[in-house]
């Protein structure tokens, strides 16, 4: 018996499909006639897994993938979002699920499904924890597991278990016709076949669970009838569980006790409406959302109201569980729901989703080492006769010292800013290790604003990895004459949205130009100018501020963009100690997040190493000892400011 009083570890478990969808990026194309996918995770019970726990819930994944890499693709996506991964089993000879779809038009979205013999229908009974399944509130399970004997042994088991604990169990049936080989292997599309054996195999389950959700095709299968009332009527025969039917845009409707005379007799709970791109992943949404309500002890009502608002989210977005909504955005949502008429268009809601699910997440520190030079270090090389075609090698040199230095410091993640012009080499080696990493799109000194690579910006970041931080530098000064400030304003939104649209973070670097008259007012209301604008980076970087000036900088970040990551402090190739001496004001700042400094750094040692007077070792030896000093040099000034904020507070 279930124990609401008693504290459990995890919300929730999901036992079932976790596999990757491979989605069109050709809107209108057939499958046949696509040229190009977006990887996501897919799978119905991973996808509940990632949006439940994007709602707030502990959830974990009960499931199978691959040896492989798509398999690690698998688990990391659902580490990213806090799934626990710890009961995923990794098949040793099995694929990972797969599944390629086309969004041809409004209504059919062409499906096919890479599941022969694939890892999570291998789900192995005898290595599932029964105490584990215990820890959680609520195990959930996909009707396709039902469909094999190796799943449904699993099945079989962790529910037995879920019994003894008193863990809740939920069904979603998730009827998919083609894997229970009853369509044409490429017939992924088709939701509903009649079929009097699958029925009977679902009905023998039914008596198992204390929830049970699926749309009105699946209740028919369920229930064996095309007749919604009556197909519940056949499923509350044999089971007692709640019973919530999905009615599309109409909303949802949920049965507690007996089927009345009319669906509508039942707890009814409107949808909303909009503008649907792809209904699948759909049904996932819903399921989170309604588990993130009953699990926390919402009423009925309510719980349907989240799960509606997630469904009708995800359907206007492209993908399953990119799609999903964060919690912030869930709620943010249903407080203004009445003013919004369309959620899909709502461009505060667009902005929650994109900032509070960033790729990668938000950054409590930033201690960078900068060294996206591309003129200077040319110039430089020139200045001491040295090769120019030796640069690439350096920067990959000083991808080392930005790790040796961090790791002198104790810093556990470095970060680095890194040009693909003259450091795509050092990029490659720096990507895939966890670094923050941001890369420079600007011509050098360009003012008016230039892009390194032409105005085709949407295309360029097609190619970049979604760690990488689009970093743009330009000169800026709010009394900039006004074709000029124009023609910048316009360039960098259009890199805003470029920004926005490939899913990529953005860093803008402002630096008001020297030949301007600048006070303490001048950054403050460059960056009001700017969101104003509607430009919203992630990132700001900044030089060093007066007390005024970083004082009104953090009351506009926290007016216009609570979600900002935050500053951090450039450093202009400033002597250390007069960079030391900056970072003293800085540090008291809590927007202030680090610093991303270069020729401080690495210019004498780089001067020299191309001058032949440094070796290879030297080189990274004589780096990696100042920036590891400059990051000491943050840490001591932080820890300074918050023991006195501590000793302030009391």
């Amino acid at each position: 018996m279930h124990d609401p009083n008693r504290k459990y570890p995890l919300d929730l478990i999901c036992l079932g499909r976790v596999a990757v969808d491979l989605y069109s990026e050709q809107l209108g194309s057939p499958l046949e006639d696509v040229t190009s996918f977006a990887k996501y995770l897919g799978g119905s019970s991973g996808n509940v897994a990632f949006g439940s726990a994007r709602l707030g819930l502990k959830s974990a994944m009960l499931s199978r993938v691959g040896n492989e890499q798509l398999g690690n693709f698998v688990r990391k996506e659902l580490q990213r979002a806090g799934v626990d991964t710890t009961p995923l089993q990794t098949d040793p000879h099995r694929h990972t699920g797969l599944a390629l779809l086309a969004l041809k038009d409004r209504e059919t979205f062409p499906l096919l499904f890479y599941r022969r013999d694939c890892a999570d229908m291998a789900i192995d009974a005898e290595l599932i924890d029964t105490d584990y399944i215990g820890s959680a509130q609520a195990l959930a399970i996909t009707g396709t597991h039902l469909s094999t004997d190796v799943t449904s042994r699993a099945c079989k088991k962790a529910l037995d278990a879920a019994a003894r604990h008193g863990t809740k169990r939920v069904l979603d049936i998730d009827y998919r016709p083609v894997l229970w080989g009853l369509t044409d292997p490429g017939d992924g599309e088709t939701r509903y076949v009649s079929d009097a054996r699958v029925t009977e195999d679902l009905q023998g389950w039914l008596s198992h669970f204390d929830l049970i959700v699926g749309t009105e095709e699946e209740f028919h299968i369920a229930g064996g009838s095309t007749d919604t009332l009556a197909s519940l009527r056949a499923v509350r025969d044999v089971s007692d569980a709640t019973l919530v039917c999905k009615l599309g845009p109409l909303g949802c409707v949920v049965f507690e006790g007996a089927i009345p005379d009319r669906i509508e007799e039942g707890v009814l709970v409107k949808g909303v409406q909009v503008e649907v791109l792809n209904v699948l992943g759909a049904g996932d949404a819903f399921m989170s959302g309604l588990l993130r309500g009953w699990l926390r002890g919402e009423s009925w009502k309510t719980s349907a109201a989240y799960a509606n608002a997630c469904g009708a989210l995800v359907v206007s977005r492209h993908g399953c569980a990119p799609a999903m909504p964060t919690e912030e955005e869930l709620m943010d949502y249903l407080a203004r729901r009445e003013k919004v008429a369309r959620p899909d268009k709502d461009e505060r809601l667009n902005h929650l989703h994109r900032v509070t699910t960033r790729i990668p997440k938000n950054w409590s520190e930033v201690c960078g080492l900068a060294f996206d030079h591309r003129r200077q270090l040319t110039d430089m090389a020139m200045a001491v006769d040295a090769d120019v075609g030796r640069l690439p090698d350096m920067k990959r040199l000083l991808v080392k010292a930005a790790e040796q230095g961090a790791r002198q410091a104790g810093l556990a993640t470095p970060a680095i800013l890194l040009d693909d012009v003259l450091g795509q080499d050092a990029l490659n080696e720096a990507t895939g290790r966890g670094w923050w990493i941001a890369r420079p799109v600007e011509l050098p000194s360009s003012r008016p604003l230039r892009f390194q690579h032409g105005e085709d910006l949407g295309s360029r970041f097609r190619h970049w990895p979604s760690e990488h931080i689009i970093k743009c530098l330009f000169f800026y000064h709010p009394d900039d004459p006004v074709e000029l400030r124009l023609e910048q304003e316009a360039r960098v939104h259009r890199l805003y949205e470029a920004a926005r649209l490939s899913g990529l973070q953005l860093l803008l670097e402002v630096i008001p130009p020297s030949d301007s008259p600048i006070d303490d007012s001048t950054l403050p209301r460059s960056l009001s100018r700017l969101y104003e604008l509607g430009i919203r980076p992630d990132w700001w970087k900044l030089p060093s501020m007066s007390e005024r000036g970083w004082k009104s900088v953090g009351e506009i970040i926290d007016e216009q963009d609570p979600q900002c990551c935050g500053v951090v402090l450039l450093g202009l190739d400033a002597p250390m100690g007069q960079l030391k001496e900056s970072f003293g004001l800085a540090a008291k700042h809590r927007h202030c997040k680090g610093f991303t400094v270069g020729r401080t750094l690495f210019a004498q040692p780089c001067r020299e190493w191309l001058a032949g007077q440094l070796n290879d070792d030297e080189l990274i030896s004589h780096v990696a000892s100042n920036y590891s000093e400059l990051i000491h040099e943050w840490h001591s000034l932080r820890q300074r400011d918050n023991a006195t904020h501590v000793e302030e507070r009391r």
